[in-house]
């Protein structure tokens, strides 16, 4: 098999760069994350796929930055619903639930793991019968790194050994008929 899947983190949001918990809040790109946006853009450049993105604007303004015109929206790519836990970071969560974690705590109000896994199966289901064509898929660190460990195999817990910076390509494919991680949080260069 030699289908290719891209895996494209949107570029920087004031939250990313303080690390808050960004689920279903809606922000845009800073500056510095469009200009992540479009050197993506080159480091895609010649390269053919179908695109999604998640509905969310940070992820569609990275995929649009980047030179890709078509994407369809899948809400199921939107990131993981932290719940009461939303624009907050881990060390002020901490503070009051000593050794949270988003990857073994409960979301109160939220998504548990299995519940973005089941979501991160069903898109990886849907692009990869939707085309025999490489494919991009423009979204968010968390659910892209669920999405990644499912479609390895691994139990969704494992994709908080992959870390993912902002606006990096990651790329998942076929060594034969496994599937792999072929390349991992690449930044394009500058």
């Amino acid at each position: 098999m030699s289908q290719q899947i891209f895996l494209i983190r949107h570029g920087e949001t004031e939250w990313s760069r303080s690390g808050q918990h960004t689920g279903g809040t809606d922000i845009s790109l800073t500056a510095h994350g469009r200009t992540q946006a479009e050197l993506l853009g080159r480091a895609l450049l010649g390269k053919t796929f179908s695109a999604w993105t998640s509905p969310l604007s940070r992820a569609q303004e990275t995929c649009r930055l980047s030179g890709v015109e078509h994407a369809q929206v899948d809400d199921r790519l939107t990131e993981w619903n932290y719940g009461i836990f939303e624009s907050r970071t881990t060390l002020d969560i901490r503070k009051e639930i000593p050794n949270w974690s988003v990857w073994g705590s409960p979301i109160t109000g939220g998504e548990t793991l299995e519940q973005v896994a089941a979501r991160a199966r069903l898109v990886l289901e849907h692009v990869t019968a939707a085309t025999n064509g490489d494919i991009a898929l423009f979204a968010h660190g968390h659910i892209l790194r669920i999405l990644a460990a499912c479609w390895i195999g691994l139990p969704p817990i494992a994709a908080r050994h992959l870390a993912l910076d902002t606006a990096t390509i990651s790329m998942l494919g076929y060594e034969r008929e496994t599937r792999v991680i072929k390349h991992w949080n690449l930044a394009p260069p500058a």
